[in-house]
């Protein structure tokens, strides 16, 4: 027979959105949907408003959405994106969602010295608290590529959790610095920047695979604690018709008893003060 590990909250299955602000603060050139044949030298100013569609329409319009759905989700913000877009920043905490930090820029930090690293994480977080007011808990690294000291930066600087792991269906706490760090696995197979940007599947495709995931995770979750994640970035999940497809997703999943939508923070919290929480070294 099996053992019923459940959320504390009484929840059959949670899912967490994350919502990707990057855009406006990407590097020069950066990898786009465009053709990478641009000569030395050169700006490529057809994909710079690509990434603009992100703050000027795409997390508007997924703000919306939320509200429709009546539904909170964390972003994870690099911090020269907010820097360039306070305004924005700063409405996506107003209305409620989390701000988690995603570094101070696009750079690898992984290779970083352990105090260069340590201030390009410190230096997002002071951007996103400075625009937005809010304290940061938890973290995401460009590409999730985390380096050998990032655990214990984080541990340092007050963080709870990170997402940079793909081990699991289902939160668990790690041991960092010898105390209590909590892992919220992130998502590549239900990741807008892989699917619908990577491998150009149409919305139905991806509403069919972030279905499929749902349902068998959702069977699961009578006797096992699941999560499902599912990652939109601003200037992909952003568009109009995934926008409408995310609407379309989540009026399903809402029609399931059990099923609760929770910001990272909140998922992170739970686990950590249950007993019954799986435990890694």
């Amino acid at each position: 027979m099996k053992t019923a590990t459940r959320w504390a909250d009484g929840s059959r299955l949670v899912v967490s959105i994350s919502m990707q602000f990057e855009s406006g603060g990407q590097p020069d050139n950066a990898e786009s949907p465009f053709p990478q044949n641009m000569e030395k030298g050169y700006s490529d100013l057809p994909a710079a408003t690509w990434y603009q569609y992100g703050y000027k329409e795409g997390i508007p319009r997924m703000l919306d959405n939320w509200d429709k759905l009546g539904i909170k989700v964390t972003s994870h913000m690099v911090g020269s994106a907010v820097l360039n877009n306070p305004q924005l920043a700063k409405e996506i905490v107003d209305r409620g969602h989390e701000a988690a930090a995603h570094g101070m820029n696009w750079s690898a930090q992984y290779n970083l010295p352990y105090e260069d690293e340590k201030k390009f994480i410190k230096d997002g977080l002071d951007a996103v608290k400075k625009v937005t007011g809010a304290t940061t808990v938890g973290y995401n690294a460009n590409w999730l590529r985390r380096g050998e000291n990032t655990l214990k930066i984080l541990q340092e600087l007050g963080f709870t959790y990170h997402i940079d792991d793909l081990s699991r269906d289902e939160p668990f706490i790690i041991q960092v610095n010898n105390r209590d760090f909590a892992v919220v696995p992130y998502t590549l197979r239900n990741n807008d920047i892989l699917l619908i940007e990577g491998r150009h599947f149409s919305t139905d495709q991806f509403f069919s695979q972030v279905k499929a995931d749902f349902d068998q995770l959702y069977a699961e979750g009578e006797f096992k604690r699941r999560q499902l994640s599912i990652s939109f970035h601003d200037r992909i999940g952003g568009s109009p018709q995934m926008v409408k497809t995310a609407y379309d997703l989540i009026k399903y999943m809402q029609q399931h008893k059990g099923v609760s939508f929770k910001r990272k923070d909140q998922i992170a919290e739970l686990i950590l003060n249950d007993r019954t929480a799986i435990r890694e070294k």
